[in-house]
């Protein structure tokens, strides 16, 4: 079975491989070579997920400043 490309992956996806990637490196018994494979596959992992919650967060901030404008409210 092929892997989806982790920019493909939703935020839970990503999220839920990245436990399982610090489960195996956790877990111990690989090789040099494995365990920087994982590293790096982790680290791809993370960055879709900082993607994700970032995207989040500007939504947010988009729908907190479109109630403030509905509102008559002025940042100060």
């Amino acid at each position: 079975m092929s892997e989806t490309p982790s920019e493909e992956l939703g935020y839970e996806q990503a999220r839920d491989r990245l436990v399982e990637v610090v489960r195996e490196l956790e877990a111990g018994g690989l090789s040099l070579e494995q365990s920087l494979a994982l590293w790096e596959k982790g680290e791809k992992l993370a960055k879709v997920c900082e993607r994700h919650l970032e995207g989040a967060r500007e939504r947010i901030e988009a729908a907190l400043a479109s109630v403030e404008d509905t509102n008559g409210d002025s940042p100060q």
